[in-house]
């Protein structure tokens, strides 16, 4: 799940969601795809989340990653070409 908010400033603060019991990461385009730098926390309701604050109007391209090495797409967002014959999800803040 995504979720939008407007923030002070012309910022966006985009919140991802996944339903996935394994430690995932967000990997985007907005920290070179770094697995470490945007993990996803556990709640109380059994999903993880993570947000990035953006400038209203940025395209984010990204996916998650699972401790396993799976990466996979969020079916909420649109999908383009990654360059290396599969796809990754864009939004747009």
């Amino acid at each position: 799940m995504i979720r939008k908010r407007r923030e002070a400033g012309g910022q966006v603060r985009l919140m991802f969601a996944v339903n996935d019991e394994r430690r995932v990461s967000l990997v985007c385009d907005r920290n070179d795809w770094m697995p470490e730098a945007t993990p996803l926390k556990p709640r109380p309701n059994g999903t993880r989340s993570a947000s990035l604050l953006v400038p209203e109007g940025t395209a984010v391209r990204f996916r998650y990653f699972a401790e396993d090495g799976e990466y996979y797409d969020d079916p909420q967002a649109g999908l383009e070409p990654n360059g290396l014959g599969g796809t990754h999800s864009v939004i747009t803040a």
